[in-house]
């Protein structure tokens, strides 16, 4: 006989505990927005979605949430944070529609004294009629126990005490959270057993926080202690250092502790990038599940081992999450991270051809932190279209620009075997190097051509950041000659192009000079 697969509900609280982040406040339709996609695509099992008596606009998007949520009968998913306070959160809650309460009482003696300054039995009694005024109105009801992991600590006789008083009253959950982020898995385990164990036929949600950077494991320990269900935000927003990470929680539950739970895990980046939107707080490109960079693989020996047998992937595959892996373009690149993309864009190279490729790219690595495979049809175009002559090289090159000023270049030169430098400006960066580099070219007896059009682009997805192609059409004696130049900063892109074609001029010089030579009588 098979032991039935372990279930745990996931209630998330970015529209509630997620706005406590220090400058995060949704509007309405953000609110509504976020409600719609954890719910219908995410399909979390439930969602916390206000506090009660904040403001109108808050009232507003309960309304809203609720009203849609009702059309596809899952209002009693939408629950709403409201306070001991005689019903007023009650009717505030029931005046926008909402079904759920999620009443907050005084999880340690602490609290209870302190900012209350009542005793357990006068605090346990104002909550029994908070929750006999919502279950009248027709909410249900669950119960924070704030503070309760110091409370459980320092004084669990008060714990016990609430619960006795409270668990006969019609509440459904009693969730226990970490509000200052405190615990480790081990008290998480041990205390959530406890309480289960003394309570038996009680809900118990744990809530964690993650001061110490605990939280989702402490959300693990909760369940495989028995909780009814865990709590978590999107992009681990809430108050201080945030709650658990959805993308987190969902993943560990199901691939290290073999839960069965609701997640449509394909709908987690997108989650993500709307609440990260909304919200203003950008996350890290290496947070876990949906950061940016999380299935991009960087070094080149990891790339070679994929190609070779997937020997560097896990469970976690980009397409559980529909995303897809990406090989990194950059200094540490190697030749089967160039195979990748180059599969990725169906472009076909001959081996040399990716090593004069691959070579170009470590080369822009040194300037640039990444290239992206929007880069990669630039830096082909611009390595197959180079003829790879040295008559000249440009051994340095200084631009300065300044608002209302002209640009000035100082640029040191070889030409053929001589070292040349000459100062130019001119109106842009361009211009000044240009006006440089004509000053040294008369001194070797010939000019430059003139510049007949001048074309800058950058990859799709508009990167402030990306590579510039920078393609120049120059009006030779021999006609028109195009040259590209592929670089991070647009003025140097025009002076590797500006470089190429005085290679191409140069070389077209010696070979005239050496056929005149060569029809020389002797």
């Amino acid at each position: 006989m098979t032991t039935p697969p372990r279930t745990v509900l996931i209630m998330d609280t970015t529209l509630r505990d997620g706005e406590q982040t220090q400058g995060v406040s949704f509007s309405p339709d953000e609110k509504v927005n976020i409600a719609k996609m954890l719910l219908d695509l995410v399909r979390v099992d439930r969602i916390e979605v206000a506090s009660a008596r904040v403001s109108p606009g808050e009232q507003e998007a309960l309304a809203q949430i609720v009203d849609w949520a009702a059309s596809r009968g899952l209002a009693q998913r939408v629950e709403v944070l409201g306070f001991v306070d005689g019903g007023q959160s009650v009717e505030w809650i029931a005046h926008a529609g909402g079904r759920v309460l999620n009443l907050l009482a005084k999880g340690s003696e602490t609290h209870c004294r302190g900012q209350l300054g009542k005793t357990l039995d006068e605090h346990a009694a104002d909550v029994r009629e908070t929750v006999a005024i919502a279950l009248a109105r027709g909410l249900k009801v669950n119960l924070y126990l704030e503070d309760w992991s110091n409370g459980y600590r320092d004084q669990p006789g008060y714990v016990y005490g609430l619960m006795e008083r409270l668990a006969d009253c019609g509440i459904e959950h009693f969730m226990l959270p970490d509000t200052l982020g405190v615990m480790t898995p081990e008290r998480v385990a041990a205390a959530m057993g406890d309480m289960i164990g003394r309570f038996a036929g009680v809900k118990f949600d744990f809530h964690p926080h993650n001061d110490y950077g605990l939280a989702t494991a402490n959300v693990l320990a909760a369940a495989l202690a028995g909780a009814a269900a865990v709590h978590c935000t999107v992009n681990c927003l809430g108050e201080r250092a945030g709650n658990a990470s959805l993308a987190e929680v969902a993943v560990n539950l199901r691939d290290q502790l073999g839960f069965t739970i609701g997640i449509d895990e394909t709908h987690l980046a997108r989650v993500s990038e709307l609440v990260e939107y909304f919200s203003g707080k950008r996350i890290a490109d290496n947070a876990p599940i949906v950061g940016a960079d999380v299935f991009t693989q960087t070094a080149g020996i990891h790339a070679d081992g994929d190609r070779k047998g997937s020997l560097y992937h896990t469970r976690l595959s980009p397409e559980r999450f529909a995303r897809r892996r990406k090989y990194a373009l950059g200094k540490l690149a190697g030749k089967a991270s160039l195979a990748k993309n180059l599969e990725w864009l169906d472009i076909s190279l001959s081996e040399e051809n990716q090593r004069r490729v691959l070579a170009r790219i470590v080369e822009l690595g040194d300037s640039k932190k990444t290239i992206t495979i929007d880069d990669l049809p630039f830096i082909i175009a611009e390595v197959l279209d180079s003829k790879d002559y040295h008559h000249a090289e440009l051994l340095a090159c200084t631009v300065t620009s300044s608002l209302d000023l002209e640009s000035i270049a100082s640029i040191k030169l070889r030409l053929g075997t001589e070292v040349l430098s000459a100062a130019g400006s001119g109106n842009g960066g361009f211009a000044a190097f240009d006006n440089a580099l004509a000053r040294l070219v008369r001194r070797a007896g010939f000019s430059l051509p003139p510049l007949k059009d001048f074309e800058v682009r950058i990859p799709k997805g508009g990167r402030s950041d990306a590579l510039t192609e920078c393609t120049i059409t120059w009006d030779t004696d021999h006609g028109d000659i195009k040259t590209r130049g592929v670089h991070a900063n647009q003025v140097y892109a025009a002076i590797a192009a500006t470089m190429r074609m005085l290679n191409i001029v140069m070389h077209r010089r010696l070979a005239e000079r050496q056929g005149e030579a060569a029809a020389a009588p002797a």
